[in-house]
């Protein structure tokens, strides 16, 4: 297969993680009275049972494309440094398997929280999920950062597949943006939150799959 259609396939496949995985979150996460929180988890009453395996399933089976789509952001950093683009790629491939086993027990501490409303003892085993599961995203998170701090790095050379503008729409940056949407309009930013790092993700891959179009029409 021609490079230039190996870096548009991984772009999409990236995109479609960020589609499923962002379905699969919203199904689990979202609240309409936006009661997120890292330490509780009374979010998850509003969403079924039923509901959160679905999400569950989509999250789960998506996950695992993001390291497809990790690939293609090192094709497209590989011209201004192959060595500095692989590194970023197996920070950001080994964060998102580590986030893929993290969305995968999502369900688990929705059915707790369930059972908990229907007045079973289970709050020890919150605290066990807690210490054993919402420590991982901080992986996710710092490798998230990493990659970023190295795509806005290279890009900035202007000697990627990158135009220079590029550097200032790194993940971590389109990330943040849905906690400012929140913070500005919470009306609209409580769909975003639960999804926030999808959000980011999925804007990123559309953004870099335009520069891959312009880079043909360069050809």
């Amino acid at each position: 297969m021609e490079r230039h259609n190996v870096i548009v396939l991984t772009g999409v496949v990236g995109l479609m993680a960020a589609i499923l995985v962002g379905a699969g979150e919203f199904l689990l996460h979202f609240d309409p009275l936006a009661r997120y929180s890292e330490t509780h988890y009374d979010f998850m009453l509003a969403t079924s049972d039923a509901q959160q395996t679905i999400g569950h399933f989509l999250g789960a089976l998506g996950a695992p494309l993001y390291v497809v789509g990790c690939w293609h952001i090192y094709l497209m950093l590989k011209p201004a440094n192959a060595t500095l683009a692989f590194i970023g790629f197996l920070l950001a491939a080994y964060g998102f398997m580590i986030g893929a086993d993290w969305i995968s027990s999502r369900s688990s501490i929705g059915a707790l929280v369930h059972a908990k409303e229907q007045g079973l003892d289970v709050e020890h085993l919150i605290k066990l999920y807690q210490l054993r599961y919402e420590n991982l995203l901080t992986v996710t998170r710092i490798t998230t950062l990493a990659i970023s701090v190295i795509f806005a790095y290279l890009a900035f050379t202007g000697r990627s597949n990158y135009q220079k503008w590029q550097a200032l729409f790194s993940p971590i940056v389109l990330l943040l943006l849905s906690f400012i949407v929140y913070l500005v309009a919470p009306s609209i930013g409580k769909y975003l939150m639960p999804i926030a790092l999808n959000v980011g993700f999925g804007l990123f891959f559309i953004m870099s799959l335009i520069q891959t179009k312009k880079q043909t029409a360069l050809r």
